[in-house]
C-alpha cells in the first residue's frame, strides 16, 4: 500500500537536483507533521497548576522529554538494527500511540494526565532515526538533512503558531489543543510519508563515496564505541550542551517571549524562526560542496565552536543592551542551531565516511540524543529546585553562557582527538603499503 515501484524508480533515473529537491520535501514534510503531535502543548502556560509543589507545565515537560528520552535509548538497538522494509509503516504506527495518547491526556483530569505526556514522548523519539535512514550514505545527505533538519526549526514555531490560534480563535482549552493539533496534520503526513518511502537506497556512486551502511548488532555498536572512544565522549557532552539550550528555548518560548514583553501573538513563534532556519541552511548546505570528507568533518566541528561562540556574543551584548530581546533570540536560535544541525547534518554522516567504517547515522545519533535529553531533564529539575526565584529569560541567559563555554572545550577536544587518530590510521596503513612494496621487490629479485 505504501510502496509505489514506479515512482521509485522514477527517482533512481533522475539527476541530483530532482532527486534531492524531491527527498528533502518528502522529508522536511514528514518530519514537520510529526512536530505537530510532540510540540503544541508547550505554548500553553498552565498557570496557577502545581502538583508536589512543581509547576504543573515542568511536570508535562519532564514527563513527554523523558519518555522521549526513554524511546531514543530504546533507537540505539531498534534504528542500529531497523530493517529497511519496516520503516514507513513503523513511522505511522509511534505517530498514531502518541495521537492516542494525547487523546488520554484530554480526557483524564490534571494532574493525574501527566502519564499521558510521557506515553506520547515515548514513541516519537523513534521517528527522527526511521527518516534519516531514507537519506544517509549518499554523495548528497548534507544538503538531504539539512533540507530535513530545518523542519524542527521551522515547524517547532508553526505547530505553536497552530496551536495558539486553536485556543484563541476557536476556544480550544489548553487540554484538547494538543490533540486538535495534531488531528490538523494527519492527513498531510499520510500523504508524506507515502511520498517519503518511494526513496530509493542508496545507489553503487553514494557507497563508494560515503561507505556502505549496514545494521550493527550489539558486538558491531561495542566496537563502534572503543574505535573512537575520546571523540565520542566529547562529541556528546557538546551535544548535551546543545540539546539543553534548544530544548529549554524550545519548551518555554511562551515564557521567555513573555519575558521580553511579547506575548500573544502566535505568528511569533514561526517568523522568529525562518531567518534561524534559512541563516542554518545557508551555511550548513555549504558543506555539501566539500568532497573530501575529513576536510568536511573538520569543518562541521569548527561550525559547532562557531555556534557556541555566537550564542556567548549575543547573550553578553543583550546583558550590556547592545542588542534587544527579539535580536537576541534570533541570534541565540540561529547559534545554537547551527551546531546542533551541523550534529544531525554531518558530523556523524562525514565521521563514517572519512574513517571508511561500515556502521550507520542511526547508532551513534541514537546514543547522543539519549544523553543530550537526560541533560535537558537535569536542566528542567535544576531550574526548579535550585532557581526557582529567577525567570526562565533570567535562567536561560545564565545557563547558556557556561554551557556554551562547556561546548567549546569539549568540541576542541574531539576535533584534536579525531586529528591525531586519522593521522595514525593513516601512518598505519602508509607502513604497512611500503612493507608490501619491499616484501614484493625481495621477492622478485
Amino acid at each position: 500500500m505504501l510502496n509505489n515501484p514506479k515512482i521509485s524508480q522514477w527517482l533512481s533515473h533522475q539527476n541530483t537536483t530532482v532527486f534531492s529537491i524531491y527527498a528533502i520535501l518528502a522529508s522536511f514534510l514528514t518530519y514537520s507533521c510529526m512536530y505537530a503531535f510532540r510540540k503544541p502543548f508547550s505554548v500553553a502556560m498552565f498557570d496557577g497548576l502545581y502538583f508536589l509543589g512543581i509547576h504543573y507545565k515542568i511536570w508535562l515537560i519532564t514527563a513527554q522529554v523523558l519518555g522521549y528520552t526513554i524511546s531514543k535509548f530504546m533507537g540505539i538497538k531498534i534504528i542500529s538494527e531497523m530493517n529497511q522494509n519496516n520503516r514507513a509503516i513503523t513511522i505511522i504506527s509511534v505517530i498514531a500511540i502518541a495521537e492516542i495518547a494525547l487523546l488520554l491526556f484530554a480526557l483524564t483530569p490534571a494532574p493525574y494526565n501527566i502519564l499521558f505526556l510521557f506515553l506520547n514522548g515515548l514513541p516519537l523519539g523513534l521517528v527522527w532515526g526511521l527518516v534519516l535512514s531514507y537519506l544517509e550514505g549518499r554523495k548528497t545527505t548534507e544538503l538531504l538533512s539539512a533540507g530535513l533538519s530545518v523542519s524542527f526549526i521551522f515547524a517547532s514555531g508553526f505547530v505553536k503558531s497552530v496551536g495558539q490560534f486553536l485556543m484563541l480563535h476557536f476556544n480550544v482549552s489548553e487540554f484538547w489543543m494538543p490533540f486538535a493539533t495534531g488531528l490538523v496534520f494527519s492527513g498531510p503526513l499520510i500523504i508524506a510519508i507515502y511520498f517519503l518511502n518511494q526513496i530509493p537506497p542508496p545507489n553503487t556512486e553514494d557507497i563508494t563515496e560515503r561507505t556502505a551502511r549496514v545494521p550493527m548488532n550489539k558486538k558491531a555498536r561495542r566496537n563502534f564505541l572503543k574505535e573512537f572512544s575520546y571523540a565520542i565522549v566529547g562529541l556528546i557532552i557538546a551535544y548535551i550542551a546543545l540539546t539543553i539550550l534548544r530544548d529549554i528555548r524550545d519548551n518555554y518560548a511562551a515564557e521567555l517571549w513573555r519575558d521580553l514583553g511579547v506575548g500573544n501573538t502566535p505568528e511569533l513563534f514561526t517568523l522568529s524562526e525562518i531567518p534561524v532556519g534559512l541563516g542554518v541552511l545557508a551555511v550548513i548546505a555549504f558543506c555539501f560542496l566539500i568532497k573530501d570528507n575529513l576536510k568536511a568533518l573538520y569543518t562541521s566541528l569548527f561550525l559547532i565552536i562557531l555556534g557556541f561562540g555566537v550564542v556567548i556574543a549575543a547573550t553578553l551584548s543583550f546583558q550590556s543592551q547592545f542588542i534587544g530581546g527579539t535580536a537576541w533570540m534570533i541570534l541565540v536560535g540561529f547559534g545554537l542551531y547551527l551546531g546542533y544541525i551541523a550534529f544531525h547534518t554531518i558530523v556523524f554522516e562525514r565521521l563514517i565516511a572519512a574513517f571508511r567504517y561500515a556502521s550507520n547515522i542511526g547508532f551513534i545519533f541514537y546514543l547522543a540524543d539519549a544523553f543530550g535529553y537526560l541533560g535537558s531533564i537535569g536542566s528542567f529539575l535544576m531550574k526548579n529546585y535550585f532557581s526557582p526565584q529567577f525567570s526562565w529569560l533570567t535562567f536561560y541567559k545564565q545557563i547558556s553562557l557556561s554551557l556554551s563555554i562547556s561546548g567549546i572545550i569539549f568540541a576542541i577536544v574531539s576535533l584534536l582527538f579525531l586529528r591525531r587518530k586519522y593521522l595514525k590510521t593513516n601512518y598505519k596503513k602508509a607502513q604497512k603499503k611500503s612493507f608490501y612494496k619491499l616484501s614484493l621487490k625481495n621477492l622478485q629479485s
